[in-house]
């Protein structure tokens, strides 16, 4: 079969990149287990402030997303990418000293938004604290796309899931006071993430430069590419982000039981994205490379078989999730009345993690082709034109409480592919002129 060498290939790089996925996950993970064994106090504040303070970082990260794609198009162009590395880390220090600066700004605010006033203060020194991190965290995702356009994943990946255990057992002596420390709770769960993210960024650097062959150089032109192509993935991002959070605060406010269904059907969501996310920077890579190269041929065989890649597991993964919900809801909660509320929404779950799949995979394409606005316009125009307004007329004017978020959250899945399949069909009725099917 003709796509099975591209999918091949994808799938040598996307393997690793699973692993760091997911290991960002059970960085997370062990973040709340820890805080919510020292106190309820501990784990509000930090799922405040994480709440919070991702809507800031992502906006680092995303921009910074767009470093993979554009190198590896250079590297098809046939010029010579290693020496972005340093513009690269340059371009992630001012970064984070502007996201630090943002994390700042909103210290302040938090004493508006109506918590207990011992909450808030918890609130705030996490974010503090968090806001010495910004670089750690953007040096560490900058030069991981940086390799990975050279598809160098498997060390950077590793190294990701190293950081799950270091990061827990920080956490564990900084939060409770072990070896002759003070407990610092919430306090403590920061300056472990501190630590652990300028690990994981200057143990990335190290690598790189004993890995490619780099030397100093400055290019102003790749700071401008880098904020126009990531920019509106950047955005896009934050797009999706707000409008999965916005479900879960306007649902809290009626009843903490649907916040905590939204939180247990995110989690679903989220472990399940992982791949098609994983794929989809492999895509981007593939597909930057033989872009770069012109070579349109092997762009549509990447394209079609990432997008096969992504079907394949999310169908799979939804009929897992359909065939057994109280099974899987029964893995975080033993209350019915939850589970009750909870396995309506698995069906509904099931069909949409299919559009969810397609529509990171075709950004993924997008990327490739560093052509990120359509991206963020149909993230905007699905979710915030479609996904919010509909989901809050179903919710409250049909009464279908929760339930018609989710409806309307599969609703703007469908026209987020829509959208981009369109876009997509331009672009290969373009490359069919340029590579005809062999």
């Amino acid at each position: 079969m003709r796509f099975t060498r591209y999918m091949k290939e994808i799938a040598e790089i996307s393997a690793p990149i699973i692993m760091g996925n997911l290991g960002f996950i059970f960085i997370g993970v062990g973040d709340v287990i820890v805080a919510g064994r020292h106190s309820t106090q501990t784990l509000a504040a930090v799922s405040i402030a994480t709440a919070i303070l991702n809507c800031i970082m992502m906006i680092g990260i995303g921009i910074l997303s767009a470093v993979a794609p554009i190198v590896s198009n250079m590297r098809g162009e046939g010029k010579q990418p290693e020496k972005y590395f340093y513009p690269t880390v340059k371009f992630a220090l001012i970064m984070g000293l502007f996201i630090s600066l943002c994390i700042f700004a909103v210290v302040p605010v938090i004493d508006l938004l109506g918590y207990e006033p011992e909450l808030a203060e918890l609130i705030k020194t996490y974010s503090i604290i968090t806001a010495f991190s910004t670089f750690g965290v953007l040096l560490h995702s900058s030069i991981k796309d940086f390799l990975q356009s050279f598809e160098i994943v498997l060390f950077p990946n590793i190294l990701t899931v190293l950081a799950v255990f270091l990061n827990l057992g920080l956490n564990i002596i900084f939060v409770f006071g072990y070896f002759g420390l003070p407990e610092m709770g919430a306090a403590g769960l920061a300056i472990a993430s501190l630590i652990t993210r300028y690990i994981m960024g200057f143990g990335l650097y190290f690598y790189a430069l004993y890995r490619l062959n780099i030397s100093m150089y400055s290019d102003h032109s790749y700071y401008k590419n880098l904020l126009i192509v990531g920019t509106p993935i950047a955005f896009a991002i934050l797009i999706e982000f707000v409008a999965f959070n916005l479900v879960t605060i306007i649902m809290g406010r009626v009843s903490g039981l649907y916040a905590a269904a939204q939180n247990i059907i995110t989690t679903f969501t989220t472990v399940s994205f992982m791949v098609p996310l994983a794929i989809a920077n492999g895509l981007s890579v593939k597909v930057g490379y033989s872009n770069g190269a012109k070579n349109y041929l092997d762009v549509r065989r990447y394209a079609v078989s990432g997008i096969i890649m992504s079907e394949i597991f999310m169908f799979c993964s939804a009929l897992t999730v359909a065939s057994f919900p109280h099974f899987w809801i029964g893995l975080f909660t033993p209350d019915k009345e939850l589970i009750a509320v909870t396995v309506p929404i698995v069906y509904v779950l099931a069909g949409f993690q299919l559009f969810d799949g397609l529509q990171v995979t075709l950004a993924g394409i997008f990327k490739g082709l560093k052509d990120t606005n359509i991206v963020m316009i149909a993230n905007l125009v699905s979710y915030w034109g479609v996904s919010i307004p509909v989901g809050t007329l179903l919710a409250f004017h049909f009464n279908m409480n929760i339930m018609g978020y989710w409806y309307s959250i599969g609703m703007a899945a469908i026209l987020l592919c829509v959208i981009m399949i369109a876009k997509l069909i331009f672009k290969y009725r373009e490359w069919q002129k340029l590579a005809p099917s062999k």
